[in-house]
Formats: C-alpha cells, sequence, structure tokens
C-alpha cells in the first residue's frame, strides 16, 4: 500500500530541506554582480520558453496561392 500522501509530502519536504538551505546560503554568499548576471540569465531563458510557446500555440500561416 502506498503511504498517505501527508507522509509523501513529509518526506518529501524532509529530503529537500537540507539542498533548499545550502542554495538559499550559496546565494547569501554571491556578490551583487554575480546575483544580477544570474537574474539576467533568467530572464533571457524565460523569454526564449515563452517565445517558444508562442511559435508553437500560434496557427501555421495559410498557404498563399
Amino acid at each position: 500500500m502506498s503511504p498517505l500522501p501527508a507522509a509523501r509530502a513529509a518526506r518529501a519536504a524532509r529530503r529537500m530541506a537540507p539542498l533548499a538551505l545550502e542554495a538559499y546560503r550559496r546565494w547569501e554568499r554571491l556578490s551583487p554582480a554575480e546575483k544580477e548576471r544570474y537574474r539576467q540569465r533568467v530572464r533571457q531563458y524565460t523569454e526564449r520558453s515563452r517565445s517558444a510557446l508562442q511559435r508553437r500555440r500560434r496557427p501555421p500561416p495559410p498557404p498563399s496561392p
């Protein structure tokens, strides 16, 4: 029998807590310039994914005669 959803969530939280804490500590140690560089990278990736989604959702243009 599979564990209850609450037990599964608790186990996942216990496993993720150390990783999240270390990621936070590493972020805090970065210089402001390094943080801004990461933020710029995230903005670029976000824009690329948005434009890729729009290209996939956009219907193809009608064929020209």
